[in-house]
């Protein structure tokens, strides 16, 4: 009997979530992503320090203050890991846009295009890399525009449940991906309702079957990724949807276990959700009505970018 991943890999894309070379070639994933916090792990081994020393000195040849020249490397760090996984990979690589900008559409915008560009130094075209933004309106009205540059995008942190809501703005937008936190979707509500949630039953495995269904009925192109599991129960249920991120434990659990698995998502004939649509007001107000989504997106905000700072105050050592 094949692996529960390899059955999972032929009704879905399988991504690696992780900064980690040797995991990525291990478990042949089509695409991987990345994030700050992913980095600052990595940046932990020594194996690393090539790349580490290389951002540094690109930014030493750099003008500016040490401010700018810190900045300079974190963002080629962020190349130098990116342009590594895709010689291991045959996809795609996310980057993120600094967490810092969320709330800022034209920064979010400019520091796209400077990631982009520093791709293309090391010969790498914009078609191989996701550009990671914040499902802030700002951040959603930045990957709009930056989708007709032919920048592709990558709809992090969503995780409301409440009419599909940023799910709805990211596909009229006609960004290229969304990646519902699973886990985080779980981890609020174990939390606020003192229960506990089987995989059928969990929050964010329906949050995640819902936008996919709603997303096939409506005939959007945007991929559907869950990512930030708790557990493999989680991805059995959604195997099928578009694209899964899991992280080298998880992966490794699947490899290693061969019972029989069936499809979980598919398009029902019963599946009949009326079309929203939304507008900056009413996307504003909707997001504040769901608790589970206000918190969670401000949290994840708030964690990237503080993980984000503690990557640029260890680059700065190399500075003074």
């Amino acid at each position: 009997m094949a692996s529960v991943l390899d059955q999972i890999k032929t009704w879905t894309t399988i991504v690696a979530d992780t900064g980690d070379f040797e995991s990525i070639a291990q478990y042949k994933p089509q695409d991987a992503t990345t994030n700050p916090s992913l980095i600052l792990a990595a940046t932990k081994k020594s194996t690393y320090n090539d790349l580490i020393d290389s951002a540094v000195k690109y930014a030493k040849n750099k003008e500016g203050t040490i401010d700018e020249k810190v900045d300079w490397a974190a963002d080629k760090l962020l190349i130098n890991f990116g342009s590594k996984i895709l010689n291991i990979i045959p996809g795609r690589v996310s980057t993120e846009v600094d967490a810092k900008l969320s709330f800022d559409t034209e920064a979010t915008i400019n520091k796209a295009r400077h990631l982009i560009k520093l791709y293309e130094e090391v010969g790498i075209d914009k078609s191989r890399v996701l550009i990671k933004i914040a499902s802030t309106w700002e951040g959603i009205k930045a990957a709009e525009r930056l989708e007709k540059e032919g920048i592709h995008s990558y709809s992090f942190r969503e995780v409301v449940f409440r009419e599909v809501l940023t799910a709805v703005a990211c596909a009229e937008a006609g960004i290229t991906l969304i990646s519902p936190f699973v886990g985080r979707i779980l981890d609020w509500y174990k939390k606020n309702t003192g229960q506990n949630y089987d995989a059928k039953s969990d929050p964010g495995v329906k949050s995640v079957t819902r936008i996919y269904k709603y997303y096939k009925q409506h005939g959007y192109k945007t991929i559907v990724m869950g990512a930030s599991f708790r557990n493999t129960g989680e991805i059995e249920e959604l195997s099928g949807c578009d694209f899964l991120t899991i992280s080298p434990a998880l992966l490794n659990e699947l490899q290693n276990d061969h019972k029989k698995i069936e499809r979980k998502l598919c398009l029902a004939p019963n599946d009949n959700e009326p079309k929203v649509t939304y507008d900056e007001r009413s996307f504003r107000w909707d997001l504040n009505e769901d608790a589970m989504a206000t918190e969670k997106l401000s949290e994840g905000i708030r964690k990237f970018a503080q993980d984000n700072q503690t990557l640029k105050n260890e680059l700065r050592k190399h500075f003074v």
